[in-house]
């Protein structure tokens, strides 16, 4: 009986420090983009940001030109599951792109999907977690100070959000059906510490 509650009190150790921890550990198939400080070798930087692996993130928090800055993935991706764990201030102007098609002008204009991270948009339609012009979010989630996860579905036409676990929005869009990833600055910090991406 004692053995039997000695290994079942291992396997719940185990298991609490699998689940507990902030990264996940999914099954073949992924491509990884940022882990920590690594990654900078997979993305092209447009605009002045500082963008910098530093403090176990791949991070910008200032730029040297006006309007946003994007790095922007090296790799085009049609149909994908990704996983983003992102860190922002309560100020940050940040987004996450998809499906960029040009990799020199990568803003929802020209057919790109940005999942939103900005909490104090005046726009409260498409703060965080909506799909930029796309799909608007309700209720209003918030990022600022903390550490968050986005799963970002894409699949022909249709493109589902979730953060941290709860779907933001689902919607149908044909506009741009493969493209780039990017990750935006436009205002205060934003920090990304792991980004995987499996192709489906």
């Amino acid at each position: 009986m004692k053995r039997r509650i000695v290994n079942f009190a291992g396997l719940l150790l185990v298991a609490l420090a699998v689940f507990g921890c902030g990264h996940y550990l999914p099954s073949q198939g992924w491509i990884t983009l940022i882990d920590g400080n690594a990654g900078m070798e997979n993305w092209n930087i447009t605009g002045g940001g500082n963008w910098r692996a530093a403090d176990g993130a791949i991070q910008a928090d200032k730029s040297t030109t006006k309007g946003a800055s994007v790095l922007v993935s090296k790799k085009s991706f049609k149909d994908f599951e990704l996983i983003v764990e992102f860190w922002a201030s309560d100020d940050t102007n940040s987004g996450i792109y998809i499906r960029a098609p040009n990799p020199e002008t990568v803003n929802t204009a020209t057919g790109a999907y940005e999942v939103q991270i900005w909490d104090k948009n005046p726009n409260r339609d498409y703060s965080t977690g909506a799909l930029v012009n796309v799909a608007k979010v309700n209720p209003i989630f918030k990022a600022g100070g903390q550490w968050n996860t986005f799963e970002i579905y894409a699949k022909g036409p249709e493109i589902t959000v979730k953060m941290n676990g709860v779907v933001t929005v689902s919607a149908q869009d044909s506009r741009s059906a493969q493209g780039r990833i990017g990750i935006q600055y436009n205002a205060g910090p934003i920090k990304v510490r792991k980004m995987m991406v499996r192709e489906l």
